[in-house]
């Protein structure tokens, strides 16, 4: 699994709290967009496979920004990583400076969720409406976002691994009630982490097609609030 190490490290403030991310930017091609990755309870920006699916999609033309959604003290709670709405109040943020930062707001912008990252991908979706592009959720937990599935109008794409049933369920249930086209992919073969070989890659092509369908001469346009 080779990772491309063409980062570069930034800190986001929000108030007091120091968020740090690893900024992908595409600098030989044409850029098409920017991934915001949002990580799974436990994990961060310096996943091992969100680096590496970011790095695939660098490739293919697409920024990202891969962030942590907890500072480290904030991160020794438990409890915080599974505060949704907290969660989903750090990726808004994130995206607001996103929109602001000079290398990448004039970008049209598609969230990427892991596990329960996919909640507050969702959650931040219903907020920002045609803002947000694309929505991509790998092993995700849609139902957590509860109540606002119903709100979601982004294209949404749900990855699953075959081998992973009950997350297969979940999906199939979160699929139903999404308001905006979504699709559910199921890699046969994958577990839940989609460590077997091979299968990061099946992400990373389904992903970068879905994106390439919904960020493809998409106009950019923001409200300056």
């Amino acid at each position: 699994m080779k990772i491309a190490e063409s980062f570069k490290e930034i800190e986001i403030y929000i108030n007091s709290t120091c968020l740090k991310g690893n900024l992908r930017l595409v600098e030989d091609k044409i850029n098409k967009g920017i991934v915001l990755f949002s990580h799974g309870s436990g994990s961060n920006r310096l996943s091992i496979r969100n680096n590496y699916i970011a790095s695939l999609l660098l490739e293919q033309g697409y920024s990202s920004l891969l962030f942590d959604l907890l500072s480290l003290e904030e991160d020794q709670v438990y409890g915080n990583r599974f505060d949704i709405d907290l969660l989903t109040d750090r990726l808004l943020k994130v995206t607001k400076w996103a929109r602001n930062n000079k290398y990448t707001k004039h970008l049209p912008i598609a969230f990427f969720g892991a596990s329960t990252g996919a909640a507050s991908a969702l959650n931040a979706a219903t907020y920002l409406g045609k803002k947000v592009k694309a929505i991509v959720l790998r092993g995700g937990r849609p139902d957590l976002a509860n109540e606002n599935l119903t709100f979601v109008t982004t294209p949404t794409l749900l990855i699953v691994g075959g081998n992973d049933d009950v997350v297969i369920e979940l999906n199939k249930r979160a699929k139903s009630k999404i308001s905006g086209n979504c699709e559910l992919k199921i890699i046969e073969g994958a577990s839940h982490l989609f460590s077997e070989t091979g299968k990061l890659e099946k992400v990373a092509n389904l992903t970068c097609n879905w994106l390439d369908k919904y960020l493809k001469n998409s106009n950019n346009l923001f409200d300056e609030s």
